[in-house]
């Protein structure tokens, strides 16, 4: 059976034979993970009864029922996000090749990274390294953005006057998707701001069912967007928010467009690497040197083997 075929759930009917057996972690890296009553019965046609009773023991609320409503939260915002942000979008070419050659080109960068955090870097270097992480996070949206506007508009300009009224209309589906991302982003501190405000209603007398709803309604959307937005994050920075349906080497371009925004604003914000002065040059070129290469490298093969133009 297919990993990516939803397993039919509930009892085998007799005479069956006996269905293949995929693993909980295979069937969380799918679209669509598996309902609760499946995590919890596992391989078995029923639930086991000492599930049952963790679940029902009230000592141990405080860390079942966080669970289940978080899973349920997770399981309906990652189905939302893969509806927005599939994993393999309109117009996008997978090429094993190019996918390898990325996948490798990360590691090494990490991993160099790393050699110079350790073997030139002191403990305020390493003590930074959350903080930067935490500021590309916060910024990667946002330069994604910006990034794909000017990409699509010198694309618009370098496009014939034919294909322009073709990519208009292809234009706006990448556009929605874009804009549910940001609205997501948008609603996290209004979200949070309305449950710290509803959590500040309750008195001190409250009682414990009516403050366990009323935290439940408060802080169930703010957790569902928090869930929307990881899972969508990586789907919507790889695929430049689906711009791949209005021309397959746009992600490409936005991505190498991306790296060296990121690049510059960590030279401004920290400098240079940590090393001796050509070392550290070229440990900061050397990431978005490689990624442009990769880009356009990705580029060409769109070109020669799936007949790729820049003003088709």
């Amino acid at each position: 059976m297919s990993l990516n075929a939803p397993r039919p759930s509930g009892p085998r009917p007799a005479g069956d034979p006996p269905r293949p057996y995929t693993p909980l972690w295979r069937r969380l890296r799918e679209d669509e993970w598996p309902p609760l009553g499946e995590v919890l019965r596992g391989r078995r046609e029923q639930v086991h009864p000492g599930v049952v009773l963790v679940l029902f023991f009230p000592c141990l609320w405080w860390l079942t029922i966080p669970l289940l409503v978080g899973y349920q939260l997770a399981r309906t915002a990652r189905r939302m996000a893969r509806r927005v942000f599939p994993m393999c979008p309109e117009g996008r070419v997978e090429d094993p090749e190019v996918l390898r050659v990325q996948r490798v080109r990360a590691w090494a960068a990490l991993a160099m990274a790393g050699v110079l955090v350790a073997v030139f870097g002191g403990w305020q270097d390493v003590a930074e390294v959350p903080g930067r992480f935490l500021q590309r996070l916060l910024f990667a949206p946002w330069l994604a953005l910006l990034s794909a506007a000017v990409v699509v508009a010198l694309l618009f300009w370098a496009a014939e006057p034919g294909a322009r009224r073709t990519m208009r209309t292809q234009l706006w589906p990448a556009g929605r998707s874009a804009l549910c991302y940001f609205g997501a982003w948008t609603l996290v501190p209004l979200l949070f701001l309305a449950a710290a405000e509803g959590m500040g209603l309750l008195q001190g007398g409250t009682n414990v069912l009516l403050w366990v709803s009323v935290m439940f309604v408060c802080w169930a959307p703010f957790w569902w967007v928090i869930f929307f937005l990881c899972f969508a994050s990586g789907p919507a920075l790889r695929h430049a928010f689906n711009l791949s349906a209005l021309h397959a080497a746009l992600p490409a371009l936005v991505t190498a467009v991306l790296v060296w925004m990121f690049a510059l604003l960590g030279l401004s914000a920290g400098g240079l690497p940590p090393g001796p002065v050509p070392l550290a040059v070229c440990a900061f070129l050397g990431g978005p040197v490689s990624v442009t290469v990769v880009a356009w490298w990705e580029i060409h093969r769109l070109r020669r083997r799936h007949g790729v133009r820049w003003r088709g």
